[in-house]
């Protein structure tokens, strides 16, 4: 009891005296931008410190000349999350023609790099071989305000994405439906705690070498239903929605390389279309409105989802009050 008296008058001593308390907490990190680059006149390289993540997260942000406000599309990658230019640019300006195509709209495009294999969610451990993975907080939380405050933003967003890309993006909307308004899902599978969805998304994290049960536990853990798009359907009601797939056929972008039919693109849009069906259907039963495109063939393949992109934009440019 002594001890502790002695202990709390030394407290109080101190601050009568205006020295600092030992115990007076720091405060916590905030989300900067730490840096960026115009890397042309509608293209910017940014780095972002995010305390969810505890590094620096590299974006792009393809944009109008000028400043006058605009919506914001969060684009969100697939698989490799640009590895194939070590993590310099995403994907979708790797190998399609989004610069070229939204540079005469009045949108922010933001483009994440890194996500690799990451679902775009907050895992619940870091993983050995694929690090700290806290992307639902840094683009839900820590992104949108530096994007708006740096490029204009007026605080209207949608979400879209491709592949894995696609279904973080369905999370996304159905876990924070203040925050965007309309979805934009290509090729993706949306049920994620249905045991062949499930075991497609826990495959692809796998492919890339890291642990499936550092996302959101093993199979059977609640935290896949709570990510579970089919299950929070109801909470797109009222939103601008888009799907589309292939049907696994060969179609015409795939004559000539046959790249994405050998290593695997085939049986993954056959996945998706199965995926797509089961999700329209779940709209279907709730009646929300969706435009669903079911192509008459086409591989999980990039050249597909630029066109996929623009079909989608009316979709899009609805929910951003463009």
């Amino acid at each position: 009891m002594l001890k502790r008296f002695i202990t709390a008058l030394g407290v109080g001593v101190m601050s009568i005296v205006g020295i600092p308390s030992l115990s007076h907490a720091q405060p916590a990190p905030v989300a900067s931008i730490e840096r960026t680059a115009m890397l042309t006149e509608q293209r910017t390289d940014v780095e972002v410190f995010s305390p969810a993540m505890q590094r620096v997260v590299r974006v792009q942000v393809l944009h109008p000349v000028g400043d006058g406000p605009r919506p914001t599309l969060y684009l969100l990658d697939g698989v490799s999350a640009g590895e194939e230019s070590e993590f310099r640019e995403s994907t979708w300006t790797q190998r399609t023609d989004i610069e070229e195509f939204v540079a005469d709209k009045n949108v922010n495009v933001v483009l994440p790099i890194g996500g690799t294999a990451s679902y775009y969610t907050d895992w619940r451990n870091p993983d050995p071989v694929l690090g700290v993975n806290k992307w639902e907080t840094f683009l839900t939380q820590e992104l949108p305000q530096l994007i708006d405050a740096r490029f204009h933003g007026n605080g209207v967003n949608a979400v879209a994405g491709l592949s894995m890309g696609a279904t973080g993006a369905m999370s996304l909307i159905t876990r924070h439906p203040d925050l965007y308004r309309g979805v934009a899902a290509l090729s993706g599978c949306f049920d994620t705690s249905r045991e062949s969805s499930r075991d497609s998304v826990r495959g692809t994290v796998a492919y890339k070498g890291g642990n499936p049960d550092n996302m959101w536990g093993p199979p059977g853990d609640p935290v896949w239903a709570e990510h579970d798009s089919y299950l929070l359907a109801e909470r797109l009601r009222g939103k601008e929605i888009f799907l589309s797939t292939g049907n696994g056929l060969v179609g015409p972008y795939d004559f000539g390389s046959g790249e994405e039919v050998l290593t695997g693109g085939t049986p993954l849009e056959i996945g998706t279309l199965a995926c797509t069906v089961t999700f329209d259907r779940r709209l279907r039963q709730l009646d929300i409105p969706a435009q669903v495109v079911y192509r008459p063939w086409g591989t999980h393949s990039w050249a597909y989802w630029q066109d996929d992109i623009k079909t989608a934009w009316p979709t899009l440019k609805a929910a951003l009050q463009l």
